[in-house]
């Protein structure tokens, strides 16, 4: 897409009285915002039920310009992409929102448009239930639907364990954020950012540089979150909160939304509780339900042959790994303590092969120490 249309899309949303929705009957009636510039002194003819404000706001483009030009050297400069209705690489799911951003600005190589995307949000103040439910769901995606991607908002608590649980299974992870791209906030958190960008996922924000993370943005970047993705993941939340909204946004865009239950009298499993309770999610206990729920069975079952066909074809097994998977073989679930005993290998060191197989996808940790076979393997 040419800089020109670019600059002119930027500046469409910098308009003065210029609502979002205005922006986008405009947008929609004439094509491109090159075509919105290009008639903005006679849009009557082109709109004739054109209100006297958004006449009146077409009539002073200059300063928006010269701002649109300005974001358009640090996109260049910062290497960034635009990202407008009219791109390919623009999120289609999000495009069917009639509340979707014009222009959105990405740092990253992320597939916007693969076949399975999700949200996964949740209180900042988790606990580490929801800290444990949030990495093994994640852990579990990997094997199940590997080629997910995992959408959420870089803040404290469910979110940034969401995408660290991503990058620690190799999954591509995207976050929504709620200022410009020439700052990360919290800034704690710009080293999982740049972790993000560098194993293929991303930064998405429809705000310009200069933008401060108020309140009122965070509210506004969870319908970006919520239409992007094909469902919402509530992992903890309290009776109101942002995943709520989220939630919310994505029923009325007809998304799935799934909620994981929790104690009655945990506060932070209140608003989780509430949304099963009202039938507004669908209650969770794991990635298998949401891939059920959501018919991706399909396309699990086939990467779990694919990968078993990958390991029958290069078992790259230590002696200790395939003493722990063959003790695994003739049973549907063994202890850790009976599996140490049976291979005669310290329980310390049992634990920790145990977790590397679980990374590789070859074992399946389940509740009360137990462990399974996910596939055969030599």
């Amino acid at each position: 897409m040419n800089t020109q249309e670019l600059i002119c899309a930027i500046a469409l949303t910098k308009l003065k009285g210029l609502s979002l929705l205005n922006a986008r009957t405009l947008y929609d009636a004439l094509g491109s915002a090159s075509e919105v510039f290009a008639h903005r002194k006679d849009i009557v003819s082109v709109i004739p039920d054109a209100s006297p404000r958004l006449v009146e706001a077409l009539s002073h483009v200059e300063d928006a310009t010269q701002e649109a030009e300005q974001e358009m050297e640090f996109v260049e400069k910062k290497r960034l992409k635009v990202l407008t209705l009219n791109d390919d690489a623009y999120p289609q799911r999000l495009k069917e929102c009639e509340d979707a951003p014009l222009v959105l600005f990405n740092y990253g190589d992320a597939d916007l448009n693969r076949q399975h995307v999700i949200n996964v949000v949740g209180t900042r103040k988790c606990s580490e239930y929801g800290r444990e439910v949030c990495r093994n769901f994640v852990a579990e995606l990997k094997t199940l639907c590997p080629d997910v991607l995992i959408v959420s908002g870089l803040a404290y608590g469910i979110d940034i364990c969401a995408h660290r649980a991503a990058l620690d299974n190799g999954i591509d992870t995207v976050a929504v954020l709620a200022h410009g791209l020439d700052n990360i906030y919290p800034s704690m958190h710009r080293q999982t950012a740049a972790d993000m960008i560098h194993q293929g996922g991303g930064l998405l924000t429809e705000y310009t540089t200069q933008t401060r993370p108020e309140k009122m943005n965070f509210v506004r970047r969870n319908r970006i979150v919520a239409g992007m993705s094909d469902a919402c993941v509530v992992v903890e939340s309290p009776k109101k909160g942002g995943s709520l909204i989220t939630a919310e946004l994505s029923n009325s865009y007809n998304r799935d939304v799934f909620a994981f239950p929790g104690r009655v009298y945990d506060e932070y499993s209140a608003g989780c509780n509430k949304l099963i309770r009202e039938n507004q999610a669908t209650l969770l206990t794991g990635a298998e339900d949401m891939l059920e729920a959501l018919g991706w069975h399909r396309a699990a079952d086939d990467a779990v042959r694919s990968q078993a066909v990958q390991q029958d074809l290069f078992p790259d097994l230590s002696d200790e790994e395939q003493a722990l998977v063959n003790a695994l073989k003739t049973v549907d679930d063994k202890h850790i303590n009976q599996i140490a005993f049976d291979t005669n290998i310290p329980y310390s060191r049992a634990s920790m092969i145990l977790f590397d197989l679980e990374m590789k996808g070859i074992v399946k940790a389940l509740g009360g120490a137990r462990y399974r076979l996910v596939r055969k393997i030599g």
